[in-house]
């Protein structure tokens, strides 16, 4: 693979660097990296790229850019935030090739755009699968409770599958959280009821695993230890939102249903 040569660092050459860097720092973020490595990654960019003053300040809602006052300042806003470790992995290949100077500017920023608009690493179905078998084996593991493996599975898989179609329409992750661990809870009582299941507690505990927010608080954790004191609780409290969400939703259907 040959290396590539930069053009001379021109006003609109730093402009694309700032460009390129705010588009890596969104998807990172929008993607559940901690911040840490945002900041890394922007200051890999700008050092490769020959930019001595660039300057950022990230947070989970919004990034800033600058590189003096010949290219100004540049924004940009986090208007979502998921998990898809494709992404970052994306990035940081794209970050080693440009300090390897394999790709240009241009082209690293032609493909951080394609990165940006690229679908589903999983299949809706196998992560419908994956959800099942996640709420199963945990009450096999936690409670020893293997009649209730089966059902546990599928009301896990149901109660992901309604998670995810009211994501898809509602902004508010805590919403989602809430309608899905409500229908969780009456879907255990109801499979009880029923006589598909034995224990209603095992099957809810299973059954909500996939949705807690476990990646959400492990970030908030390293944006504190890293020195991050406003991302860090930013992320702490919507982490503990989502849970109380979780928690509200089951017992809003134990009091009306149990």
């Amino acid at each position: 693979m040959f290396k590539q040569e930069e053009p001379k660092k021109t006003r609109e050459y730093k402009n694309k660097v700032v460009q390129t860097c705010l588009l890596a720092s969104k998807i990172l973020i929008e993607n559940g990296s901690e911040l840490n490595r945002v900041s890394d990654t922007i200051e890999r960019i700008a050092a490769n790229a020959g930019l001595d003053d660039l300057h950022a300040y990230v947070t989970i809602t919004g990034i800033m850019i600058s590189s003096n006052d010949e290219a100004g300042a540049q924004i940009s806003e986090i208007e979502k935030r998921n998990f898809d470790l494709r992404r970052i992995a994306a990035v940081n290949r794209l970050s080693r090739d440009f300090a390897n100077h394999y790709i240009s500017i241009d082209r690293f920023y032609r493909v951080l755009k394609k990165v940006e608009k690229v679908g589903l690493y999983y299949p809706n179905w196998l992560m419908m699968i994956s959800a099942a078998l996640i709420s199963g084996s945990i009450t096999v593991v936690f409670f020893n409770d293997y009649p209730d493996f089966f059902i546990t599975c599928l009301v896990g898989m149901l109660g992901w599958v309604i998670f995810t179609l009211v994501s898809n329409r509602v902004k508010a992750s805590f919403i989602s959280e809430f309608i899905a661990a409500a229908a969780i809870g009456a879907l255990s009582i109801f499979a009880v009821n029923i006589g598909l299941g034995k224990s209603i507690d095992n099957i809810i505990v299973g059954s909500v695993m996939p949705l807690v927010p476990g990646v959400q608080i492990t970030n908030a954790f390293r944006d504190l230890i890293s020195g991050n004191l406003i991302s860090g609780p930013a992320r702490g409290i919507e982490a503990l939102i989502c849970a109380c969400a979780l928690g509200f939703g089951v017992s809003l259907s134990l009091i009306w249903l149990g």
